[in-house]
């Protein structure tokens, strides 16, 4: 199974750049033609919050209309660019299936890895909550799917990460959740967005992921002195590859021209 990963789309209007320098709407295109190639070709798409910049209609519709080019089925859940309410008008029904009162939670059950999609939206704050009513939602899920092997993606990664958006910005509800993940060694991995950076960390005892952008690299600020800045960057996804044997390897992929590819046996040193 393979699933393609890609977080922090950041549209804006057609015809116009996020924080006025970066063509995210270029870069999501590029990504999709990318993904759409035979030498790709994922079963599913995950995208892991801040579908749009500005929290509104016009935008998250004109990032359906790039998305919808996928040749596969593809999933979001809401960052904290997003408002819930848009996105589920949006998208609801189709890539986000279906939600939990208020909250854009799901699982997605047919495919040899169980997939629950999780709201961590914390409205007006650029942090993370998981509340009560998330979590208890989220524990009968994975009671509910027992032993399987199971991938949660959401925005926020619940821990720090050396950088202002997880160091300074918090997430509500962490310690709860990682109580929650220890209780099911069948959580194969947690896959985030939000910090704009690939990372990958053990947690709670699985592995937490955040997926770099596609185009807004965060310029990593491990001292945390003066505020976030980001890089124009290539843009880039992560591809999750769960193989028989039951483990899951995961490849950072730049959507970029490169030079070869050259056959070792015919490179001369």
């Amino acid at each position: 199974m393979l699933i393609a990963h890609i977080s922090d789309a950041h549209i804006t209007e057609p015809g116009t750049k996020a924080f006025g320098v970066a063509p995210m709407a270029d870069n999501l295109m590029l990504c999709v033609d990318h993904i759409n190639s035979p030498k790709m070709r994922p079963d599913l798409v995950l995208l892991s919050g801040d579908v749009t910049n500005d929290f509104n209609v016009e935008q998250a519709t004109y990032a359906r209309a790039i998305l919808d080019q996928l040749a596969m089925p593809y999933f979001l859940v809401p960052g904290n660019h997003d408002c819930r309410e848009v996105i589920w008008n949006v998208f609801g029904g189709a890539a986000c299936p279906s939600r939990h009162g208020e909250f854009i939670n799901y699982v997605i059950e047919d495919h040899p890895l169980r997939i629950i999609a999780l709201d961590s939206l914390h409205p007006g704050q650029s942090g993370g909550e998981v509340c009560p009513v998330r979590l208890e939602w989220l524990a009968d899920q994975l009671a509910k799917g027992g032993t399987r092997p199971t991938l949660i993606f959401l925005h926020h990664p619940p821990l720090k990460l050396g950088v202002p958006e997880t160091d300074v910005c918090g997430f509500i509800g962490a310690d709860a959740l990682g109580d929650l993940i220890r209780q099911h060694p069948n959580i194969q991995r947690i896959l985030c967005g939000h910090i704009h950076l690939d990372t990958h960390s053990q947690w709670c005892g699985t592995t937490v992921s955040t997926a770099p952008s596609i185009g807004m690299g965060l310029d990593l600020n491990l001292d945390q002195q003066g505020e976030s800045e980001f890089m124009l960057t290539p843009p880039g996804y992560f591809l999750h590859h769960w193989l028989p044997q039951e483990h899951l390897v995961s490849h950072t992929i730049h959507v970029e021209t490169l030079s070869g590819p050259f056959a070792f046996a015919n490179v001369k040193a």
